[in-house]
């Protein structure tokens, strides 16, 4: 097995090389104007080791990956009562998916696809106002990475806004149904902001690591959330955080992770590392096509899996 340094080396030479590199997300117009040639990966082992390769000290938009911490800050507001509202199961169907929203009365199927998300913004809003529930948010993120440079690029949120019409009619139909508590476009308006939050591949993992660590800040010790809450988290990243494309993921590459249509993956090996990825083009699940195949090519040369014996 190869020293972790030179696996991530590696790996980065030859993903910087590849020319199949997917298609950026121009459907949110500012996410269209990112170079494509980009790739950066980042380790932060449990033992506190940073491992960096390519670009990744660049920032780019997070999108979907904030899930994982706002899904985090709801259920340290209200609990297992939130599952009341969202459901933990895989979708089966695109991350903006209206059809399973009709057949199952407004609840959506998880909380990593848009409607969950929008559900969970909802969550974050109680005895809010937008931008308050926006800041809690960002200073969350900026706790676990241990970084306050961390900010939200406003032209991103802006832009999801002004072509947000499918996320638009998921949260007027989820309304419609009693399942949000607020108007719309409140919730929108947290929604749209957390997945503008723009990190580099180091900070990413940095802010991934009390997951890797059983809950606990590996650099502190202490708590972020219980063993058990960390451990269900990783389950729903592992089965549902690569949208229609979690049981590939899964299959190829064995680890918890959830991806972003920025083109970033945040990884968790229990036990072991927090990863993240970036590259900014998407194969035809919205996925990353070569931060998949980056983690796939170094979950097998460092033996990184949960299936593993």
């Amino acid at each position: 097995m190869p020293e972790l340094e030179q696996a991530l080396a590696e790996v980065a030479a030859e993903m910087t090389e590849r020319s199949d590199r997917g298609d950026v997300a121009t459907y949110i117009p500012q996410l269209g104007k990112v170079d494509p040639k980009k790739f950066g990966i980042a380790a932060v082992t449990n033992d506190g080791r940073i491992i960096l390769a390519g670009d990744a000290d660049q920032p780019f938009s997070i999108q979907s990956v904030s899930k994982v911490f706002t899904l985090t800050l709801a259920l340290g507001k209200v609990g297992d009562a939130l599952w009341q509202r969202v459901g933990r199961e895989p979708s089966g169907n695109p991350f903006n998916s209206i059809v399973q929203l009709e057949h199952e009365s407004g609840i959506p199927r998880n909380p990593f696809i848009n409607a969950g998300a929008i559900v969970v913004s909802d969550i974050l809003l109680a005895g809010h106002q937008p931008r308050e529930a926006i800041g809690e948010i960002l200073r969350f993120v900026q706790f676990l990475a241990d970084d306050n440079t961390i900010i939200i690029d406003r032209e991103v949120a802006a832009s999801e806004r002004a072509t947000g019409y499918r996320n638009f009619a998921l949260a007027n139909y989820m309304k419609s149904f009693g399942n949000l508590d607020h108007e719309p476009e409140l919730a929108l308006g947290v929604y749209f902001h957390h997945c503008a939050i723009a990190m580099s591949c180091r900070q990413l993992a940095m802010a991934g690591r009390f997951l890797a660590n059983g809950g606990r800040n590996p650099a502190t010790g202490l708590s972020v959330v219980s063993t058990e809450r960390a451990r269900r988290t990783g389950a729903l990243m592992l089965t549902c955080g690569h949208y229609d494309g979690s049981g590939d993921f899964a299959f190829r590459v064995g680890i918890p992770g959830k991806s972003g249509v920025g083109g970033g993956i945040l990884g968790i090996v229990p036990g072991v590392a927090s990863l993240a990825v970036w590259s900014p083009g998407l194969n035809e699940n919205g996925n990353s096509k070569l931060g998949s195949i980056a983690l796939e090519k170094l979950a097998r040369m460092m033996n990184w899996s949960i299936f593993a014996p």
